[in-house]
């Protein structure tokens, strides 16, 4: 039997789960890098520590396969919490490997990483000699079968020791949560009984691969559908709605409000899916499929503690005859089709720069068909779902909105990017102020990307604080940028790269395309911070009627 250290006992277990892992090398991590090259593990360097676990949570949602992030102990540790945190709110699987300090006890650079990562809701799991596969493998299936962020930290006394021999047995597939509860029959008899029926899918219901029965239950009932943000598409056809949120239409968003039963599957209703409160009528009856064990929102009637899939599955079979709602898409296509779309934006704005949302709609025309789109957080966030074609659930990449934070585009970005198999051009859409926060990882994307777009909309500022704060009078000196050169910088770096003042200029980054769309190229979009975007005027709302209500 080969002899194996407890890095490389570590690196032997995640070999059986992951094929990717994505870090900045220290001392904490040195010999896990080295057993993990050792075991044939793809080692994608990132230069911030906290692209490692960005890149891994974006790798996840992209191809639906673990990957791992890494870094050193105390300050590498530390500089990775805020891509820990969004990973652990959004629920996605990532494992950290991460150094720790000694067995023998904290040096005085030592921080508690356990009691920090508590803190954020993430479990850690600490190897040992005598046990470092076991506790590697718990800590994976513990990330995989709650959907969450853990850290499996190797002590840094230990990493290059000899560990012990261990017999594991083979991995075991996670088990499919399906205890209906007897709470099927009923959403049966309220689905066949409703003549207004919509069906709502989220992120869980894709994962699970629940979209194509709930797309033929969607038929059989004649109900319209719609999707959050992360299952765009997902139920598109004969009924779709598009996106519930911020991000749809008005027209479809009234359509959602008059719905008198609705399915929900797979998704935890955010404040930001409900239009804060106003997306479903008083009247509706919610219905809610999920793996989880009780319902996420006080509109849920009747909770279903199930797997989407196979909940959706048992409910066709339920399901006999015809339903009562066979008018209803009729009225929905003659409502979609006569009502407004998206504004399709400006020619000419108060400050001469770029109307937004004329920008994206160009953009949709130029960039690749075969697109997978990463977003960073910020106030552009709306105009790629909003504007783009992004066929498939997997092909929108959202890291940074469940813990509402910036930064993380371009690390994830990298992640998404070794994930793509099949051709498609990564495209990358970003703030000028979360690009700035990431830069020193455009490098990294540069590296890793077969086929990449970065699409910047540089509007000099921060943009969403303009429309939050300095709309209310407050001074908007914090809130300004420099304008940045990004094109300089990519272009130093080895991409292509082209300043876009003008729909004109898109001329650039069509020609790059039509020459094969090989390498990286970066578009610097000088857009107007006078357009403000519907979701942000919706939260706006929202908020100011709740501190109206608190102060009445």
């Amino acid at each position: 039997m080969t002899t194996l250290t407890v890095s490389g006992r570590v690196a032997q277990v995640l070999s059986s789960y992951v094929s990717d892992v994505f870090g900045v090398m220290g001392n904490g991590n040195v010999y896990f890098l080295d057993a993990a090259e050792k075991q044939g593990l793809r080692f994608s360097p990132v230069r911030h520590e906290g692209a490692a676990v960005a890149a891994a949570d974006a790798y996840y949602r992209t191809s639906g396969r673990l990957a791992a992030g890494t870094t050193t102990y105390g300050p590498g540790y530390t500089n990775a919490l805020t891509a820990l945190a969004e990973a652990v709110q959004a629920q996605i699987p990532v494992v950290l490997v991460t150094g720790d300090a000694p067995t023998s006890g904290a040096r005085p650079w030592d921080v508690d990483q356990t009691a920090i990562a508590a803190g954020l809701g993430a479990a850690t799991f600490t190897v040992t000699r005598d046990a470092a596969g076991a506790i590697t493998r718990q800590a994976v299936e513990y990330a995989l079968t709650r959907r969450t962020a853990v850290v499996l930290a190797i002590p840094y006394d230990l990493a290059a020791l000899e560990a012990a021999d261990e017999v594991l047995p083979a991995p075991q597939a996670p088990k499919v949560t399906d205890d209906a509860d007897g709470g099927l029959g009923q959403a049966a008899r309220l689905l066949a009984g409703a003549r207004r029926p919509l069906i709502l899918a989220g992120r869980g219901a894709h994962l699970a691969g629940a979209g194509p029965d709930l797309r033929e239950l969607a038929d059989r009932l004649g109900a319209l559908t719609a999707g959050t943000a992360l299952a765009l598409n997902l139920l598109n056809g004969e009924g779709y709605l598009g996106v519930a949120g911020g991000f749809g239409t008005d027209t479809a968003a009234g359509l959602m409000a008059e719905a008198d039963v609705v399915l929900v599957a797979g998704a935890s209703l955010s404040p930001f899916t409900m239009r804060f409160g106003h997306l479903l009528g008083p009247d509706s009856t919610v219905i809610q499929i999920d793996a989880g064990l009780q319902p996420t929102h006080p509109r849920v009637d009747l909770f279903v503690s199930a797997d989407a899939k196979v909940a959706t599955s048992r409910l066709l079979a339920l399901l006999d005859g015809g339903t009562a709602a066979e008018a209803w898409r009729a009225e929905a296509r003659r409502r979609l089709a006569e009502g407004p779309g998206h504004h399709q934006g400006s020619a000419e704005t108060p400050d001469g720069r770029l109307d937004p949302r004329a920008l994206a709609t160009a953009l949709d025309a130029v960039l690749p068909e075969r697109r997978t789109v990463v977003q960073d957080g910020g106030h552009f966030v709306g105009w790629a779902p909003m504007y783009w074609n992004i066929p498939r659930p997997q092909d929108l990449v959202m890291v940074g909105t469940a813990y509402q934070s910036i930064g993380l585009g371009l690390a994830s970005a990298v992640g998404a990017a070794r994930a793509l198999e099949d051709g498609r051009t990564l495209v990358l859409a970003s703030g000028d102020g979360g690009f700035l926060m990431g830069l020193s990882d455009l490098e990294s994307l540069i590296a890793a990307a077969r086929s990449a777009i970065v699409v910047i909309y540089n509007d000099a500022a921060y943009g969403a604080e303009i429309h939050q704060y300095g709309s209310q009078g407050l001074t908007e000196k914090p809130m300004l940028i420099p304008e940045v050169d990004f094109s300089g910088i990519a272009r130093a770096l080895g991409a292509e790269s082209a300043i876009i003042r003008s729909l004109a200029d898109l001329s650039a980054l069509q020609d790059w395309t039509d020459a094969g769309a090989k390498g990286t190229f970066v578009a610097d979009c000088r857009i107007t911070s006078t357009v403000r975007a519907p979701w942000l005027s919706e939260w706006m709302k929202a908020s100011q009627a709740a501190k109206a209500a608190v102060a009445g």
